[in-house]
């Protein structure tokens, strides 16, 4: 079993990917392969509603040709992802905007590419906003019927400059418990994919 988990920062090791790393060492600790890709630095642009998706059906984006398509090769072949975002103006990156929505509609062209895989939304905020950005993310994978993992409470850190994130306790202990959770998931519904 194998979790991708995508870091939808513009910022390097900022405190998104501080996040994640905690909820893919719970997962690693469970015996799932993990792997973590940082959209920092790389191009990452929106939809451009070319439909070839639709018209191929090829589990692939056409319209751009960028870190995204990467990434939607990448959830192709994992049995979970986690998507993290920072918040930014009470939303999600646009990085992480580009990333739903291209998957979200790739996805919606190939109907079982993501259909009760086990998915999380984890979200790191310097003060607030952080339930909307949650929601974002969360829309795509409920449309796209997958199994949601939870925790001991929505999947979020505080933090303001990069890796301050981890003097949340809270928000640390509720990465391992995603962790631990997914990988609960991830065992019990392998068989029925």
């Amino acid at each position: 079993m194998k979790v991708v988990a995508i870091a939808g920062s513009p910022r390097k090791n900022g405190n998104t990917a501080h996040m994640l790393r905690r909820a893919l060492a719970a997962l690693e600790a469970e015996g799932v392969e993990t792997e973590l890709i940082e959209l920092a630095g790389k191009k990452a642009q929106g939809c451009t509603a070319c439909l070839k998706c639709r018209e191929l059906k090829d589990r692939q984006c056409h319209g751009r040709n960028d870190a995204i398509n990467e990434c939607i090769a990448k959830v192709d072949e994992a049995d979970g992802v986690i998507v993290g975002s920072p918040v930014y103006f009470a939303d999600v990156s646009a990085e992480t905007k580009a990333l739903i929505d291209r998957l979200g509609y790739v996805a919606g062209a190939n109907p079982d590419m993501l259909e009760r895989k086990v998915a999380a939304a984890v979200v790191a905020e310097r003060r607030a906003g952080a339930v909307h950005a949650f929601d974002s993310i969360m829309h795509m994978f409920l449309i796209r019927q997958m199994i949601i993992a939870g925790s001991t409470y929505w999947n979020l850190g505080i933090g303001g400059l990069p890796g301050t994130v981890e003097e949340d306790e809270e928000g640390m202990r509720t990465m391992d418990t995603l962790g631990r959770n997914m990988a609960w998931l991830l065992q019990h519904t392998a068989a029925h994919r």
